[in-house]
C-alpha cells in the first residue's frame, strides 16, 4: 500500500500537463475553421472566444459540435468593439475614434497607468462578453484577454471580480518562464515587451489568489507569438518541465475575412496550425508523462 502510494506521488510529480489554447476563436472563418480542423486532430483541448468576434455565432456552432472543447472568454477591451452600449463603457473607448476600443495596447496600457480607464466599465465589459457567451449555452471554463492587458493589475482585478460574477473559476497566467524564453531563441521587440510584462508576475499570482481563482504555473509561446513553428514548437516541448503550462496559439487560415481585419497574425497562423498538427499529437503519444488538459480539469 505504502509503495503504490509513494509512485503515484512520484508519478504526479513528473507530470507535465498542458493546455493547448486556441485564441481568437470567432474573429474569421478560417480561424475558427482550424480550430475545429485541430481539435478534431487531438492537437489542440482549448480555445478562447470572442464575445465581439465578427464570426461569433458560427464558433458557438462549432463549439456545440465538439464537447470536449474548452471554451472561455476571450475578453476584448482594445482593437474591437464593446458589447455594452457605448454610453455605458465611455472610458473604454478611443478618445481619437469613440465608436469603438482603443486600436493598440500601447495606447490602453498609457492610458490605464493615468487613470483613464475606469476599472468598474471593465468589470461590467467583461461581464457583458463572459455572459454573452454563457447565454449561448456553453460553459465558459476561463478568461484571459486580447493582447493580454489583463497582466495589468489595474485591468486585471475588475476581470477577476466579473469572472467570480459568472462563475468562471479560472484564469489565464499570461507571464513566460525563463525556460520557455530560453527555448524560443527570439529576440527584439517581442522579447522587450514579454520581460517588461514579467515585472507585473508577482502581483498577479497575489490578486488571484485573493479572488480564489485557479491558474497555471504560466503561459508558453507568447515570445513565440508569430514564428511558432515546428521547430519552435519541439523546442519548448523538449525543455517543458514538470508542472501546469498553457501553450499560447493563433492558429488559423488565411482567408479573406482575415485581411479584414486589422492583425499583424496572417500567414504565421497557418503555419502555426501546420506546427500543432505535427508536433502536439506525436509528442503525446511519445511520452508518457505529458499529458494535455483544459481548464475545466484544472478548476476540478
Amino acid at each position: 500500500m505504502f509503495t503504490t502510494r509513494t509512485w503515484s506521488l512520484d508519478k504526479l510529480a513528473k507530470m507535465k500537463r498542458l493546455i493547448v489554447n486556441a485564441d481568437d476563436f470567432g474573429l474569421a472563418p478560417g480561424v475558427n475553421c482550424a480550430i475545429l480542423e485541430l481539435h478534431q486532430a487531438g492537437a489542440i483541448s482549448s480555445a478562447t472566444l470572442m464575445a465581439v468576434g465578427p464570426y461569433f455565432s458560427p464558433a458557438v456552432y462549432m463549439a456545440f459540435e465538439q464537447p470536449a472543447l474548452g471554451v472561455g472568454c476571450h475578453v476584448v477591451l482594445v482593437d474591437g468593439s464593446p458589447c455594452l452600449r457605448k454610453d455605458e463603457v465611455p472610458s473604454l473607448l478611443d478618445p481619437r475614434n469613440p465608436s469603438a476600443f482603443r486600436g493598440t495596447a500601447g495606447q490602453f496600457f498609457a492610458d490605464a497607468l493615468r487613470g483613464r480607464i475606469r476599472e468598474a466599465e471593465i468589470e461590467a465589459e467583461a461581464v457583458a462578453q463572459i455572459r454573452r457567451i454563457q447565454m449561448s449555452g456553453l460553459t465558459v471554463s476561463h478568461v484571459d484577454s486580447h493582447k493580454h492587458v489583463h497582466a495589468l493589475p489595474r485591468v486585471l482585478a475588475p476581470i477577476l471580480r466579473a469572472a467570480r460574477k459568472c462563475g468562471v473559476s479560472c484564469v489565464r497566467n499570461p507571464f513566460e518562464p525563463h525556460w520557455s524564453l530560453r527555448a524560443t531563441r527570439a529576440g527584439g521587440r517581442r522579447r522587450i515587451q514579454v520581460l517588461v510584462m514579467k515585472t507585473q508576475r508577482r502581483r498577479f499570482l497575489k490578486l488571484v489568489a485573493a479572488h480564489g481563482i485557479v491558474t497555471t504555473d504560466g503561459s508558453i509561446g507568447l515570445l513565440a507569438t508569430g514564428i511558432l513553428n515546428d521547430t519552435v514548437l519541439r523546442s519548448l516541448l523538449q525543455a517543458m518541465p514538470a508542472g501546469t503550462w498553457e501553450l499560447v496559439c493563433h492558429p488559423g487560415y488565411n482567408d479573406a475575412a482575415l485581411a479584414k481585419v486589422r492583425t499583424r497574425l496572417r500567414e504565421s497562423r497557418e503555419t502555426e496550425r501546420s506546427a500543432l498538427l505535427q508536433v502536439i499529437p506525436a509528442a503525446l503519444q511519445g511520452d508518457s508523462n505529458l499529458a494535455l488538459i483544459d481548464y475545466h480539469q484544472l478548476a476540478r
